[in-house]
Protein backbone atom coordinates (compact mmCIF):
# COMPACT_ATOMS: atom_id res chain seq x y z
CA UNK A 1 0.00 0.00 0.00
CA UNK A 2 1.21 3.60 -0.94
CA UNK A 3 -0.78 6.37 1.17
CA UNK A 4 -2.06 8.97 -0.60
CA UNK A 5 -1.98 12.66 0.56
CA UNK A 6 -4.61 14.77 -0.95
CA UNK A 7 -4.38 18.47 0.43
CA UNK A 8 -7.75 20.00 1.86
CA UNK A 9 -8.09 23.44 -0.11
CA UNK A 10 -10.68 24.62 2.78
CA UNK A 11 -7.29 25.64 4.44
CA UNK A 12 -6.24 27.38 1.51
CA UNK A 13 -5.69 30.96 0.00
CA UNK A 14 -9.22 31.06 -1.73
CA UNK A 15 -7.90 34.15 -3.73
CA UNK A 16 -4.36 32.65 -4.74
CA UNK A 17 -5.65 29.02 -5.66
CA UNK A 18 -3.22 28.86 -8.96
CA UNK A 19 -0.17 29.59 -6.17
CA UNK A 20 -1.15 27.61 -3.56
CA UNK A 21 -1.41 24.34 -5.97
CA UNK A 22 2.17 25.41 -7.29
CA UNK A 23 3.29 24.10 -3.26
CA UNK A 24 2.00 20.94 -2.85
CA UNK A 25 2.97 19.26 -5.67
CA UNK A 26 4.18 16.20 -4.40
CA UNK A 27 0.29 15.56 -2.77
CA UNK A 28 -1.63 12.64 -5.23
CA UNK A 29 -5.02 14.84 -5.64
CA UNK A 30 -6.17 18.05 -4.86
CA UNK A 31 -9.55 17.80 -2.50
CA UNK A 32 -12.08 20.30 -3.16
CA UNK A 33 -14.90 20.29 -0.65
CA UNK A 34 -18.25 21.62 -2.23
CA UNK A 35 -20.58 22.46 0.36
CA UNK A 36 -24.17 24.33 -0.33
CA UNK A 37 -24.92 25.81 3.40
CA UNK A 38 -27.49 23.21 4.00
CA UNK A 39 -26.75 19.76 3.98
CA UNK A 40 -23.91 21.34 6.32
CA UNK A 41 -23.83 24.84 7.30
CA UNK A 42 -21.07 26.14 5.75
CA UNK A 43 -21.29 27.44 1.88
CA UNK A 44 -17.86 27.40 -0.62
CA UNK A 45 -17.76 26.25 -3.73
CA UNK A 46 -20.17 25.56 -6.94
CA UNK A 47 -19.63 23.48 -10.22
CA UNK A 48 -18.09 26.40 -11.88
CA UNK A 49 -15.46 27.02 -9.43
CA UNK A 50 -14.35 23.35 -9.65
CA UNK A 51 -14.44 23.49 -13.69
CA UNK A 52 -12.09 26.62 -13.25
CA UNK A 53 -10.06 24.68 -10.48
CA UNK A 54 -9.39 21.28 -12.90
CA UNK A 55 -8.23 23.60 -15.97
CA UNK A 56 -5.63 25.33 -13.33
CA UNK A 57 -4.46 21.88 -11.67
CA UNK A 58 -1.35 19.52 -12.80
CA UNK A 59 -3.04 17.51 -10.49
CA UNK A 60 -6.13 15.11 -10.18
CA UNK A 61 -9.38 16.64 -8.32
CA UNK A 62 -11.11 14.90 -5.69
CA UNK A 63 -14.09 16.67 -5.29
CA UNK A 64 -16.01 15.55 -1.68
CA UNK A 65 -20.03 17.01 -2.35
CA UNK A 66 -21.61 17.82 1.11
CA UNK A 67 -25.22 19.22 -1.04
CA UNK A 68 -28.12 18.02 -1.30
CA UNK A 69 -29.57 17.24 -4.34
CA UNK A 70 -26.73 14.67 -4.93
CA UNK A 71 -28.51 12.50 -6.81
CA UNK A 72 -29.58 15.47 -10.10
CA UNK A 73 -25.94 17.32 -9.07
CA UNK A 74 -23.33 14.80 -8.92
CA UNK A 75 -22.39 14.01 -12.53
CA UNK A 76 -21.87 17.39 -13.63
CA UNK A 77 -18.66 17.22 -11.57
CA UNK A 78 -17.88 13.98 -13.49
CA UNK A 79 -18.62 15.61 -16.38
CA UNK A 80 -16.17 18.54 -15.60
CA UNK A 81 -13.10 16.28 -15.44
CA UNK A 82 -13.19 15.60 -11.50
CA UNK A 83 -10.82 12.52 -11.07
CA UNK A 84 -12.90 11.59 -8.34
CA UNK A 85 -16.79 12.85 -6.87
CA UNK A 86 -17.77 11.46 -3.46
CA UNK A 87 -21.24 11.87 -2.60
CA UNK A 88 -22.68 11.35 0.98
CA UNK A 89 -25.00 8.54 1.80
CA UNK A 90 -26.91 10.50 3.70
CA UNK A 91 -27.51 12.85 0.99
CA UNK A 92 -28.58 10.31 -2.18
CA UNK A 93 -31.76 8.08 -2.92
CA UNK A 94 -30.16 6.17 -5.30
CA UNK A 95 -26.44 5.80 -4.32
CA UNK A 96 -26.05 2.99 -6.18
CA UNK A 97 -27.44 4.79 -9.43
CA UNK A 98 -25.60 7.53 -9.10
CA UNK A 99 -22.15 5.93 -8.56
CA UNK A 100 -22.70 3.87 -11.83
CA UNK A 101 -23.98 7.00 -13.38
CA UNK A 102 -20.08 8.47 -11.88
CA UNK A 103 -18.42 5.71 -13.94
CA UNK A 104 -20.25 6.67 -16.92
CA UNK A 105 -19.27 10.46 -16.77
CA UNK A 106 -15.60 8.94 -16.36
CA UNK A 107 -14.90 9.66 -13.02
CA UNK A 108 -14.35 7.60 -10.08
CA UNK A 109 -16.88 7.35 -7.50
CA UNK A 110 -16.84 7.38 -3.96
CA UNK A 111 -19.70 7.21 -0.78
CA UNK A 112 -19.29 8.90 2.31
CA UNK A 113 -20.38 8.53 5.29
CA UNK A 114 -21.02 10.95 8.30
CA UNK A 115 -19.68 9.54 12.36
CA UNK A 116 -23.13 9.05 13.46
CA UNK A 117 -23.96 6.79 9.91
CA UNK A 118 -23.57 3.10 10.15
CA UNK A 119 -21.72 1.36 7.42
CA UNK A 120 -23.60 -1.77 6.31
CA UNK A 121 -25.06 0.01 3.15
CA UNK A 122 -21.59 0.61 2.11
CA UNK A 123 -20.72 -3.24 3.06
CA UNK A 124 -23.46 -4.41 1.13
CA UNK A 125 -22.23 -2.93 -1.75
CA UNK A 126 -18.57 -2.41 -1.77
CA UNK A 127 -18.29 -3.44 -5.19
CA UNK A 128 -20.12 -0.52 -6.33
CA UNK A 129 -17.38 2.32 -5.48
CA UNK A 130 -13.94 3.33 -5.78
CA UNK A 131 -13.19 4.93 -2.83
CA UNK A 132 -15.29 4.60 1.06
CA UNK A 133 -14.63 7.89 3.03
CA UNK A 134 -15.24 7.69 6.73
CA UNK A 135 -15.10 11.18 7.86
CA UNK A 136 -13.48 11.64 11.00
CA UNK A 137 -15.18 14.88 11.96
CA UNK A 138 -18.56 15.92 11.77
CA UNK A 139 -18.77 17.53 7.90
CA UNK A 140 -19.11 21.12 7.50
CA UNK A 141 -15.83 23.13 8.54
CA UNK A 142 -12.07 22.86 8.36
CA UNK A 143 -9.67 22.40 11.68
CA UNK A 144 -11.82 20.15 13.94
CA UNK A 145 -10.66 17.69 16.56
CA UNK A 146 -10.35 14.15 15.04
CA UNK A 147 -12.37 11.35 16.51
CA UNK A 148 -10.41 8.21 17.15
CA UNK A 149 -13.72 6.74 17.67
CA UNK A 150 -14.25 6.44 14.09
CA UNK A 151 -11.13 3.50 13.77
CA UNK A 152 -13.89 0.77 14.27
CA UNK A 153 -15.54 1.94 10.93
CA UNK A 154 -12.23 2.53 9.10
CA UNK A 155 -10.85 -1.13 10.41
CA UNK A 156 -14.06 -2.68 9.49
CA UNK A 157 -14.40 -1.54 6.48
CA UNK A 158 -10.58 -2.59 5.75
CA UNK A 159 -11.61 -5.98 6.81
CA UNK A 160 -14.41 -6.27 4.48
CA UNK A 161 -12.04 -4.71 1.55
CA UNK A 162 -9.51 -7.46 2.33
CA UNK A 163 -12.11 -10.13 2.55
CA UNK A 164 -13.79 -9.27 -0.77
CA UNK A 165 -10.32 -8.56 -2.76
CA UNK A 166 -11.41 -5.26 -4.04
CA UNK A 167 -9.03 -2.96 -5.09
CA UNK A 168 -10.89 0.01 -3.06
CA UNK A 169 -9.05 3.08 -1.73
CA UNK A 170 -10.48 3.86 2.07
CA UNK A 171 -9.77 7.71 2.92
CA UNK A 172 -10.46 9.74 6.29
CA UNK A 173 -11.01 13.10 6.52
CA UNK A 174 -10.91 15.84 9.08
CA UNK A 175 -8.01 16.50 11.82
CA UNK A 176 -5.32 14.44 9.80
CA UNK A 177 -2.17 15.66 11.18
CA UNK A 178 1.37 13.33 12.10
CA UNK A 179 -0.02 12.21 15.12
CA UNK A 180 -3.86 11.24 13.86
CA UNK A 181 -2.67 9.43 10.09
CA UNK A 182 -0.47 7.25 12.75
CA UNK A 183 -3.88 5.87 13.92
CA UNK A 184 -5.97 6.18 11.18
CA UNK A 185 -3.48 4.44 8.70
CA UNK A 186 -3.01 1.37 11.49
CA UNK A 187 -6.55 1.20 11.42
CA UNK A 188 -6.48 0.65 7.80
CA UNK A 189 -7.53 3.65 5.92
CA UNK A 190 -4.90 4.46 2.83
CA UNK A 191 -5.92 8.09 1.96
CA UNK A 192 -5.76 10.97 3.82
CA UNK A 193 -7.27 14.49 3.58
CA UNK A 194 -5.15 17.36 5.63
CA UNK A 195 -5.82 20.86 5.57
CA UNK A 196 -4.33 22.86 8.10
CA UNK A 197 -1.42 20.67 8.69
CA UNK A 198 -0.33 20.98 5.35
CA UNK A 199 -1.17 24.34 4.65
CA UNK A 200 -0.16 26.22 8.08
CA UNK A 201 3.49 24.68 6.40
CA UNK A 202 6.15 26.98 5.30
CA UNK A 203 7.74 23.94 3.29
CA UNK A 204 4.37 22.02 2.31
CA UNK A 205 5.58 19.16 0.16
CA UNK A 206 8.15 18.34 2.82
CA UNK A 207 4.79 18.15 5.29
CA UNK A 208 3.41 16.34 2.30
CA UNK A 209 6.17 13.45 2.41
CA UNK A 210 6.40 13.69 6.11
CA UNK A 211 2.16 12.62 6.12
CA UNK A 212 2.72 9.99 3.02
CA UNK A 213 6.33 8.52 5.27
CA UNK A 214 4.31 8.17 8.83
CA UNK A 215 0.94 6.36 6.79
CA UNK A 216 2.95 4.09 4.84
CA UNK A 217 5.44 2.94 8.01
CA UNK A 218 1.97 2.38 9.98
CA UNK A 219 -0.51 0.85 7.81
CA UNK A 220 -2.46 -2.21 9.14
CA UNK A 221 -0.50 -1.84 12.29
Amino acid sequence: MTAHINPSILSADFANFESEFATITDADAVHVDVMDGHFVPNLTFGLPVVRRLIEISTLPIDVHLMIENVDTLAVGYADAGAASVTFHQEASKTPIELARALKGAGSKAAIAVKPGTGLNFVLDHLNEFDMVLVMTVEPGFGGQRFMPEMMDKVRTARAEIVRLGLDIRLQVDGGIDENTIEIASAAGADTFVAGSSIFSKSDRNQQIRTLREVANRNFGN
